[in-house]
């Protein structure tokens, strides 16, 4: 899960011990947890017990609409995900899970193969597309908290605060992208949070400073002299920026690059969605190829 950095504000992705600043915030929550879990009497509900569509989650708009709001500093945290860039090195992958010690099997990111016949030349080709959080300007996952730990954070990053989050798992349930896992141990919801310690200390997000392709970029779109600013400016004059989903109206900051050979509509139906988190079935070889996780999740997405 998320380490601890010196300095991290309390209601963001950490969680620090006064009396030993190296401890981990698994460690922290490990023995915190059993105790609210004796006093709820439980640790969370049965979310496979709940239906409906997703917006039946959505608290009250007074219980989020604060929680929605992106604090006053200016910035405005944007990605652009160059699928035609990006060869699969799973580097974001792995850097994510050594910068955050996320757990096997667990991810905050996902790097999604899928393969697919070229219209024009008939070659098979595959694409790599690098997912992680959307950081929705209208975030289901903030509707859906019910302990208020889902919030904007700096540049309108959406995070968690694990001072309050109960692992109620109703953001996840939420989500139309997958996006975000509980964890294990914790009970906590965990998700991607820009690596607001890194990004506070002027470095980018573990992926992003470790991509070798140069397939994914952040930054503040505020700022017209960002690498992201520059280079969503060109991608707009091509024409070839496009958003996950944008059916599901939550506005998501990022951006992918596509074109005829790395079209968007051929592996949208790969990514996760609603109740689901990235799985290891996404790295089967005999996966890449068809439409979904499963002809069930694929089928539910059809009928929403």
């Amino acid at each position: 899960m998320h380490q601890d950095h010196a300095g991290q504000p309390a209601d963001t992705e950490t969680t620090q011990s006064a009396g030993d600043p190296g401890l981990n915030r698994r460690e922290v929550l490990a023995g915190s947890l059993g105790a609210a879990a004796l006093t709820t009497g439980a640790a969370g509900p049965d979310v496979t017990a709940r239906t409906g569509k997703p917006e039946d989650l959505f608290l009250p708009e007074e219980a989020w609409r604060e929680r929605m709001t992106a604090p006053d500093d200016g910035k405005q945290y944007g990605w652009v995900v160059d699928t035609r860039r990006c060869f699969g090195c799973h580097g974001c992958e792995v850097a994510c899970k050594a910068e955050n010690d996320v757990p096997l099997g667990d991810y905050i990111r996902q790097t999604i193969y899928h393969d697919h016949t070229r219209e024009k030349s008939g070659q098979v080709a595959r694409i790599m597309v690098p997912m992680s959080c959307q950081h929705c300007e209208d975030a289901p996952c903030i509707k859906a908290c019910p302990c208020g730990a889902m919030h904007k954070g700096a540049g309108g990053t959406v995070q968690v605060n694990y001072d309050t989050c109960s692992g109620h798992s109703a953001c996840k349930d939420a989500c139309p992208y997958g996006a975000i896992y509980i964890d294990p141990v914790a009970n906590q919801a965990v998700k991607c949070h820009n690596c607001t310690h890194r990004v506070d200390e002027g470095m980018g997000p573990a992926c992003v400073d470790t991509c070798p392709s140069g397939a994914l970029y952040f930054g503040d779109l505020n700022d017209p002299e960002s690498a992201i600013s520059k280079v969503t400016a060109v991608l707009d004059r091509e024409g070839v920026l496009e958003t996950l989903r944008p059916e599901k109206g939550t506005r998501p900051r990022m951006r992918f690059a596509t074109d005829e050979e790395h079209p968007l509509a051929a592996w949208e139906p790969k990514i996760p969605s609603e109740g689901q988190s990235y799985h290891n079935d996404a790295y089967s070889v005999y996966s890449w190829g068809e439409p979904g996780f499963d002809g069930e999740a694929q089928a539910a997405r059809e009928q929403q």
